[in-house]
């Protein structure tokens, strides 16, 4: 077996004396595995970094096996996120996300969200802005989308300023008054092109998917949201 595809790096671990296992979102092939022998020495250990973008040459004798990856370095992202603690609070939270992926799926969706969330990476309170909306998107392909476009009450799409806790459904400001107090806010950056990214949008919208995603996802799993999820927050209100 054989395949090649371009890969974002998510996690290493130690394997033996000099090895490698090498956990990457690819494009094609979704979250995967694989074997790098040699993944600890000088001339691979830079790139083998995560969040840098690599070529991904895999090998097995069989499907199901662990297999053995070859890498080239495409973007050396990691580099940028050295010395930057938002950068490594998202990485570690986008990763973390990505794990509540079945491994082998393919979710082309995310990949690019991913890729996009990468390139912006060094600024705090866009890549928490991406990050929200990679939630969004998380929650979708697992199966429990929001649907932010229409109001669930009167099915009109102006003044949508609320989702119900119980739907995932947005409602307008005027349906929703009675019920303010029950229902989640809605910042309109959450929309896709609406709204400008405030300190409190980000609140909101960190407020609104963590609330579905420990609901339907985590919860369910026994786990918890990552704490680096929560200092990236921090850090993009700060600014």
């Amino acid at each position: 077996m054989e395949w090649r595809d371009t890969g974002i790096i998510i996690g290493v671990r130690r394997h033996g004396e000099s090895a490698v296992i090498l956990e990457a979102m690819t494009r094609e092939h979704g979250r995967h595995l694989g074997l790098v022998r040699g993944g600890r020495g000088s001339r691979q250990a830079p790139v083998l970094q995560t969040g840098n973008l690599v070529d991904l040459v895999w090998r097995a004798r069989l499907d199901e096996h662990l297999g053995q990856y070859q890498v080239e370095p495409l973007a050396l992202h990691a580099a940028r996120c050295l010395d930057n603690p938002a950068a490594l609070y998202a990485l570690a939270t986008v990763s973390s996300h990505l794990r509540l992926l079945p491994e082998r799926d393919p979710h082309p969706p995310l990949y690019e969200a991913l890729t996009v969330l990468i390139q912006h990476i060094a600024d705090a309170r866009t890549v928490c802005a991406l990050m929200a909306r990679f939630e969004r998107a998380l929650l979708a392909e697992l199966g429990f989308g929001l649907d932010l476009d229409r109001c669930a009450a009167t099915g009109g799409a102006d003044n949508l300023i609320y989702v119900s806790p119980k739907s995932g459904r947005a409602v307008s400001g005027e349906a929703g008054a009675p019920w303010a107090s029950r229902l989640l806010p809605l910042p309109g950056f959450l929309r896709e092109g609406q709204g400008r990214v405030t300190a409190d949008g980000l609140g909101e919208a960190f407020a609104l998917t963590g609330y579905f995603l420990e609901r339907h996802v985590l919860e369910p799993r026994g786990l918890n949201l990552p704490d680096q999820r929560a200092a990236l927050l921090a850090l993009a209100c700060a600014v």
